[in-house]
């Protein structure tokens, strides 16, 4: 299986933080402002559809390693946007660097791994 897509690819996304995505929601933290998962869920959803148009029909990726550091924190209403850029690709293997900032400027950093999979033998493996 072999990806069309090479290093240094990247995707940007953006979002507007929302009473759901504030650690007091998640039951991470008791404080309304973007959550650490909150922020890990967005890195990992914009790196899986930096990749996602480059896969074969019938192929996904899954996420099996996050290392990011959440140095900042958000306030409801604020914007927030997440570069994943692909820093190496080994075989199945994809290693984003992952960035977050709002308005005021950087939020969290790191590295994101995911591995691509063929779905169907993927679930098969589950039952």
């Amino acid at each position: 299986m072999e990806i069309k897509c090479k290093p240094g690819h990247s995707l940007e996304l953006s979002m507007q933080v929302e009473e759901k995505d504030t650690a007091a929601a998640y039951g991470s933290g008791m404080v309304k402002v973007f959550a650490s998962p909150a922020m890990i869920a967005f890195m990992e959803n914009t790196a899986l559809k930096a990749v996602l148009d480059f896969l074969p029909q019938g192929y996904n990726t899954v996420g099996t390693a996050v290392n990011v550091s959440h140095i900042k924190a958000t306030p409801v209403g604020m914007k927030v946007t997440c570069k994943a850029e692909i820093v190496k690709i080994e075989g199945r293997k994809l290693v984003y660097a992952v960035k977050a900032w709002d308005e005021e400027g950087l939020i969290g950093e790191g590295e994101h791994t995911r591995f691509i999979i063929d779905l169907e033998r993927f679930m098969s493996k589950l039952k």
